[in-house]
C-alpha cells in the first residue's frame, strides 16, 4: 500500500501533510548567515597573514 505523495508518515502514524518552503526565503536565509561569515573569515586571514607574513 503506498500514500499520496502529499501526506507524509511521522513516527507516531499520524499523516501530516507536507509543507513547502520558499526558494527565495532559503536563499535570504543563507544569505543572512553567510555573507558575516565570508566577511569574519576575510578579516581573520587578513589578521592572521599580518602576524604570520
Amino acid at each position: 500500500m503506498s500514500t499520496p505523495a502529499s501526506t507524509r508518515n511521522d513516527p507516531t502514524g499520524n499523516e501530516q501533510p507536507t509543507t513547502h518552503t520558499p526558494v527565495g526565503l532559503i536563499a535570504f536565509a543563507w544569505a543572512l548567515v553567510g555573507v558575516p561569515l565570508v566577511y569574519g573569515l576575510y578579516n581573520t586571514v587578513k589578521a592572521a597573514s599580518a602576524l604570520f607574513g
